[in-house]
């Protein structure tokens, strides 16, 4: 039986039999010495790196709010004193960052785009969280998969408001007169597919009445045209409608709230003028990118929450602006949020709504 090549260690051996065994032995334990030394400086190497690239407990930084729309406006406020109150509770800075623009897709890419890791948020309206992107053919995200909800802050009625002229001094009264004049009556919102054309059409859808739809460009040209006697009834937000409507220049039929609108406490609901159950409103809320850890959206759900319920200043911003404040749990606002998605969705379709 052939034996296989001798090794270079067996071939010293052979030659110098005293000592052979002890000098390979040293040497064998040397490799596995080397070895040891080797993994320990490995494993502790590795440990060095995960200590570097850890992220530190949040928040160890600033935040960032975006917000989808220009300075001053309703979101924009509410935003910037949620922001404020947060700061101040977790001690660190919220950047606030007005990204306008696109109907708010702009900002919400913007949102997309950031790691998911709790450190930018998004204060929206029911515009670009719900109704734009349900109107659109090919939206560039989807609410219900894209941003994890974090919290509800308020939520705004509609008014149904009529100039003085029209013949119409109830909701009933003005469905008979629609009803007889198909298209006859121009009705005023802010714009192809937004939040006030689509409470607009889920009341006339209702009602089995078909109005001349005019959009404009915002409540305060609408407004101004209604007053004017330019159009003849306007579905829109009661922020600049209750001093004109105190004032008689116009002339309030219905707020789309499930209860009545505090401001205009003699105005009665849709829902208690022969639709039971009807309730439309816009609403604020903030938001994150999904797959954000669970445990950091529940804590800032619990700052926004808190920033909301223990600061008079905020309660009391919303409620001026016509809000009903609600500060909701991630879950409550999760379910309402898909609520709101398939009721209009639907309304967009039945109405052939498209979206400019």
């Amino acid at each position: 039986m052939r034996s296989g090549p001798a090794l270079p260690g067996a071939a010293r051996c052979a030659g110098i039999r005293s000592g052979c065994a002890a000098a390979t032995i040293p040497a064998r334990a040397s490799v596995r010495l080397a070895a040891s030394a080797l993994l320990v400086a490995g494993a502790v190497a590795a440990g060095e790196t995960r200590a570097q690239g850890a992220e530190p407990p949040w928040p160890s930084r600033a935040l960032r709010m975006i917000i989808p729309f220009a300075p001053g406006g309703a979101v924009d406020t509410t935003g910037r004193l949620v922001s404020q109150r947060m700061a101040e509770s977790i001690g660190r800075p919220v950047i606030v960052e007005n990204r306008a623009g696109a109907g708010g897709m702009i900002a919400v890419e913007a949102l997309l785009k950031a790691p998911p890791d709790g450190y930018t948020l998004m204060v929206g309206a029911a515009g670009v969280l719900a109704t734009t992107p349900a109107g659109q053919e090919r939206p560039i995200y989807d609410p219900l998969k894209d941003v994890e909800p974090v919290s509800l802050i308020a939520t705004f009625p509609f008014v149904l408001v009529v100039n003085p002229a029209l013949p119409a001094r109830t909701l009933g009264e003005l469905i008979r007169l629609a009803r007889a004049k198909p298209l006859e009556l121009a009705n005023a919102t802010t714009g192809q597919g937004s939040a006030t054309h689509l409470v607009a059409e889920y009341l006339s859808l209702a009602a089995g009445i078909r109005l001349t739809h005019v959009p404009y460009k915002g409540d305060n040209p609408a407004a101004s045209d209604l007053i004017a006697g330019h159009v003849s009834t306007g579905m829109l937000t009661p922020i600049i409608l209750v001093q004109q409507i105190k004032a008689g220049r116009l002339r309030a039929l219905a707020v789309t709230s499930p209860g009545r609108f505090g401001p205009l406490p003699e105005v009665p609901t849709v829902a208690e003028q022969g639709f039971p159950g009807f309730a439309a409103e816009s609403w604020h809320a903030v938001v994150v990118r999904a797959g954000t850890p669970r445990e950091l959206v529940r804590r800032l759900n619990a700052e926004v929450v808190r920033a909301v319920r223990e600061h008079p200043d905020v309660r009391a911003a919303l409620e001026s602006a016509g809000g009903t404040v609600v500060a909701s749990s991630v879950e409550e606002f999760a379910e309402y949020h898909r609520s709101e998605m398939a009721k209009w969705r639907k309304v967009i379709r039945a109405a052939g709504i498209k979206a400019q």
